[in-house]
């Protein structure tokens, strides 16, 4: 987990705690002495500018006398190498530098020493006010002392903006009765005097965080030890689970996605007494690269191997996601309808349209039947013409979005790479992945879907074949994933004959879908249908649009031929209203019955 992404726990983040009670414990920027400082200046500010005068002269001196004998040795080195008069020039120039850079480094006036200080001295309480409440243990800092610290803020910049713009008189007369008569003097030292009895009534020091008696670490380390040991709770991976010394309850989120080794690391923790695992077996489970591992059940969790032994579990029956024509199916399917929909999915305000028409509801299975399965390089399934239909419909949402300025987040899951880099490219490069931004679009395989949700998913299964093969995407555990991460609308893009042909839970789903009448023929949607024909052009698909059965002509009245030149033309022109046109002409003229005296069909030749 990167930090910079997750600005929401930035402050919980061991590296960054570690780093501001370092700030606040060590150096000129800890508690102690900016309050000893600020302490100080404000009892007698004379006494405080006369320490600064002596270490401005003393460093003066030094510099000084630095500069004495750097010039006595280069002085011996110029006789030799130049002539009496160039070392004169020579001295006349340094010692101009010399007067400018004492112009420069003149002490301070009082007033203009009390305004640095003071606000230096400030912000460094402030900083530690507000992180020192936040970070330190609560067994180390009891609540009466934390409401004096902000007690003390609130004073310190209060009496920041009189320190401000006050006189230089007043400055320079703190500590003098010579301006007792003076109203602005009188305001201002009883404010200084209010400043310091809240400044000396708080702690000077809090509990150490790492002793200065041992050297075998460093101190950020020492304090990385005590936070962890003070820690009422800590959130960690497994892996880093390791550098805890003890703990009494553990709590694993997504057990079911651990290999049962790993699980093992937390569990050998110093100390524990209880243990809570949470997750669910009928989703993914941990990800196993070796077949031979796989078929080991390498991959297998402890929560799972729990579940087999019939250790005693609790579901956690209501689901707040889905709306319920959503959760229907995977509900009767992977969980023998035990899960029940929560008030607000039932709500009427959760039922919502995105698009108009009965193909955009809130569960819909789009059968595109015309697709070509493909593979990449890397040997993973690919098809262009869902590519093209996704496209289509996030296309129309995002119109949609922008004339009615409704916030949308869509989310589009394939269980193919190769799918997902095709949609990333043609698709994902449009439209902002940011989930703040009006509209937002995330593409992901099955597995980085895993536990996130959106408005709208779009589902791509990719396979399309006679066979009925569907690889890998029969996995059930990977359906009930894709199937349960849609809040309001839940479309699912597919060949409907080759997920019934394989079997698979697929196959009920499109038959449920049938029963629900939930299924839709892409062709229904006219943009959806150009898209389609668009892209077997460029597939040189050329046999599936002259078929009489194609999307084209399955209404025609004529017969319709076509030569390859017409085909070729098409594809040249690459003008989308041209395309519509012709296609819109030719679809007119073969649906038109012309008067014959002959009882054939006619015919009609490109």
């Amino acid at each position: 987990m990167k930090i910079k992404d997750h600005k929401e726990l930035y402050h919980v983040f061991l590296d960054h705690r570690v780093k501001i009670l370092y700030q606040c414990y060590v150096g000129q920027s800890g508690w102690n002495n900016n309050l000893l400082s600020m302490i100080s200046l404000l009892e007698d500010p004379d006494e405080q500018y006369l320490l600064y005068l002596k270490a401005k002269q003393s460093v003066k001196n030094e510099e000084a006398e630095k500069n004495h004998k750097s010039k006595s040795k280069s002085r011996s080195k110029q006789k030799e190498k130049r002539s009496s008069k160039k070392e004169k020039e020579g001295n006349g120039h340094s010692g101009n530098k010399e007067e400018d850079n004492e112009d420069k480094e003149a002490p301070l006036t009082i007033e203009d020493f009390v305004r640095e200080r003071f606000n230096c001295f400030a912000e460094r309480l402030y900083f530690c006010v507000e992180n020192l409440y936040k970070h330190l243990p609560t067994s180390l800092i009891s609540l009466e002392e934390v409401e004096k610290m902000f007690e003390a803020y609130r004073s310190l910049k209060s009496f920041q903006n009189l320190v401000q713009n006050v006189s230089g008189d007043v400055l320079k007369n703190m500590n003098k009765s010579t301006m007792d008569e003076d109203y602005n003097f009188v305001k201002f030292n009883l404010a200084r005097t209010k400043n310091l009895q809240t400044l000396q009534s708080l702690p000077e020091n809090f509990p150490p965080l790492y002793s200065t008696e041992d050297f075998s670490m460093d101190i950020m380390m020492m304090i990385r030890k005590f936070c962890l040991q003070n820690a009422c709770m800590v959130f960690c991976t497994v892996s880093s689970s390791a550098k805890l010394d003890s703990t009494e309850m553990l709590v694993i989120d997504e057990a079911a996605q651990l290999k049962e080794c790993e699980s093992a690391i937390p569990l050998q923790l110093h100390g524990l007494r209880h243990a809570i695992l949470i997750g669910d077996e009928r989703q993914l489970p941990a990800m196993v690269r070796s077949e031979i591992s796989e078929e080991a059940n390498f991959g297998r969790s402890l929560f799972e191997r729990l579940t087999i032994l019939d250790h005693k579990k609790y579901l956690l029956n209501v689901q707040h996601r889905m709306h319920p024509s959503i959760s229907l199916f995977p509900n009767r399917e992977f969980y023998n309808n035990q899960i029940l929909d929560g008030h607000n999915v039932k709500h009427g305000v959760y039922s919502r349209r995105f698009l108009p028409g009965e193909m955009y509801g809130t569960y819909s299975f789009i059968n595109v039947p015309h697709g070509k399965e493909e593979f990449d390089y890397k040997h993973s399934r690919m098809n262009m013409v869902e590519v093209a239909v996704v496209s289509d419909i996030i296309g129309s949402i995002y119109k949609e979005s922008s004339r009615t300025k409704k916030k949308v987040r869509v989310g589009v899951i394939s269980p193919y790479k190769a799918q997902v880099h095709v949609m990333s490219e043609k698709i994902g490069k449009k439209y902002s992945s940011d989930a703040q931004s009006d509209f937002s679009l995330s593409i992901r395989s099955v597995d980085g879907f895993q536990g996130g949700e959106e408005d709208i998913i779009i589902i791509s299964t990719v396979r399309c074949n006679v066979n009925g093969s569907v690889g890998f995407l029969s996995n059930r555990q990977r359906s009930n994933v894709a199937l349960t991460r849609a809040r309001y609308c839940l479309w699912i893009v597919g060949s409907g004959t080759t997920l019934v042909k394989s079997g698979s839970v697929w196959k009920k789903l499109v038959i449920d879908a049938k029963e629900r009448n939930c299924f839709h023929n892409a062709e229904e949607d006219k943009n959806l249908t150009n898209a389609i024909i668009a892209t077997l052009l460029e597939l040189n698909q050329h046999d599936v649009l002259a078929n009489a059965d194609s999307l084209l002509f399955r209404k025609a009245k004529w017969k319709v031929c076509f030569t390859n030149s017409f085909w070729t033309s098409m594809r040249r022109a690459r003008n989308d209203e041209l395309f519509e046109k012709v296609l819109s002409l030719l679809e007119k003229l073969s649906e038109w019955l012309a008067p014959t005296t002959r009882r054939e069909k006619p015919c009609c030749a490109w």
